[in-house]
């Protein structure tokens, strides 16, 4: 399949299915605020943490929701996939629940913090280049080896349809629908998610997305309106370097209201600020969407915003500060 083609996606009743598959599987991770940011920001800022799902990020909701959609055979093999972190993580520990093997391929440069968690879930692990031309052939041959069922990290309806299950999630912890959702975009699972989500549940919620300006591809592809790959992206949000994928971009093309970039001094200094003023632990790559909050406040202020922190896997011996 082409990017710019069509594809058939994930409708209302299907997310709904997905929430109550994978529901008692995973955290049902809390909304938290800010007086500090509100007061920076002058709006009402809500925070998705999902920093504290299982595997440390949003990705276990849909490689959970993938994994229980295999048939028994496919459990029997195993599944596996390339990830330079978070759905690595995510994929080991859901196979690892569900009593399947997970054959992960990760570039030599990947995060130690997220290489020590996979092992830690019983994924096996093949090193490669970091390219994605040696991700995918080395994927290949371990898939032809060990007949496991690939799960795509964004690119997979099974995993879109999981990712969706977020911003559901949070329209059940509000009592209003926010005027904003801002969510971080690097191959588009989450934020093609958080779209289909918007789209059935709470349409007059404006989808936005956040991106680090030394990976903006999908800012390209968005304001070009045709799709645009990512080339050797240069930034610290190790999350989001990764083109978007032939399901994500036309929902991303169609359906998202704006797209905004953030530096990577901003993203650092936004990533302390959190740590310093909530107290909580995010990684770059979640710091990206509070980052394009505060650096856009005549936009922002006085709506009521969800901003998702999509996880908190950082390496504690190789901070940006």
């Amino acid at each position: 399949m082409k990017p710019e083609d069509k594809p058939l996606l994930p409708e209302g009743r299907e997310i709904q299915s997905a929430y109550m598959r994978i529901g008692s599987l995973i955290n049902q991770t809390p909304v938290m605020t800010s007086a500090t940011i509100d007061e920076q920001t002058g709006a009402t800022v809500f925070f998705k943490c999902e920093n504290f799902q299982k595997g440390g990020a949003f990705k276990y909701r849909g490689a959970t929701n993938a994994i229980l959609k295999l048939g028994k055979e496919e459990l029997v093999r195993g599944v596996c996939t390339h990830s330079s972190g978070n759905h690595a993580q995510a994929l080991a520990l859901a196979a690892k629940k569900n009593g399947t093997k997970a054959y992960i391929v990760m570039p030599e440069n990947a995060p130690l913090v997220k290489v020590n968690a996979v092992r830690d879930y019983g994924g096996q692990i093949t090193f490669c280049e970091p390219t994605l031309q040696a991700r995918e052939a080395t994927l290949e041959k371990l898939r032809q080896e060990t007949g496991a069922t690939f799960i795509h990290p964004y690119n997979n309806l099974d995993v879109i349809e999981g990712q969706a299950t977020c911003f559901y999630e949070i329209l059940g912890q509000l009592s209003f629908f926010p005027d904003y959702v801002i969510a971080p975009v690097g191959g588009g699972g989450l934020l093609s998610g958080t779209l289909l989500t918007a789209l059935e549940f709470s349409p007059s919620t404006k989808v936005i997305a956040a991106e680090p300006l030394n990976a903006n591809d999908a800012w390209q592809s968005f304001k070009q309106k045709r799709f645009v790959p990512s080339v050797q992206p240069n930034t610290i949000a190790d999350g989001l370097k990764t083109s978007l994928g032939s399901y994500t971009w036309p929902v991303i093309r169609d359906h998202l209201h704006d797209i905004f970039t953030v530096s990577e001094e901003k993203i650092v200094e936004t990533m302390f600020f959190v740590w310093e003023r909530m107290k909580i632990v995010i990684e770059p790559s979640a710091a990206v969407a509070l980052a394009v909050v505060l650096e856009n406040r005549k936009i922002f202020e006085d709506k009521k915003i969800a901003v998702i922190f999509s996880g908190g896997n950082t390496d504690l011996k190789n901070l940006p500060w």
